[in-house]
């Protein structure tokens, strides 16, 4: 039950969104556990995202959310891979990650 919430300061095509979303979905299977069958993905183009103080180099906020609670390992796989996504679809030169774990996550009419 991951979610990659990804906001980006440059253009994308649509090409380039279904580029991310498809690497995406490959990439979280570096997290033990988790798979493209339950990602959930947003991807945000055009987000005023300053950095250093300006906005003019491509710059993208990155947020995965998790149930449970992978070990670090995972996750030091899982940002470069994410940088290497970013920075070769979208040229982005400059990225934040932050990850977030629940151990209460629903679905539908249910929880886990």
């Amino acid at each position: 039950m991951p979610f990659i919430n990804c906001k980006l300061n440059v253009s994308l095509t649509e090409d380039q969104e279904n580029s991310i979303k498809t690497e995406f979905g490959k990439a979280i299977s570096l997290i033990p556990g988790k798979s493209e069958d339950w990602l959930m993905v947003n991807i945000e183009p055009d987000c005023n995202l300053y950095f250093r103080g300006s906005k003019d180099t491509p710059t993208a906020m990155v947020s995965v959310m998790v149930y449970g609670k992978p070990n670090r390992a995972a996750y030091d796989k899982l940002t470069p891979k994410l940088n290497q996504i970013l920075s070769s679809v979208a040229k982005i030169e400059n990225m934040y990650v932050s990850y977030s774990e629940t151990p209460n996550w629903g679905f539908n009419t249910f929880n886990f």
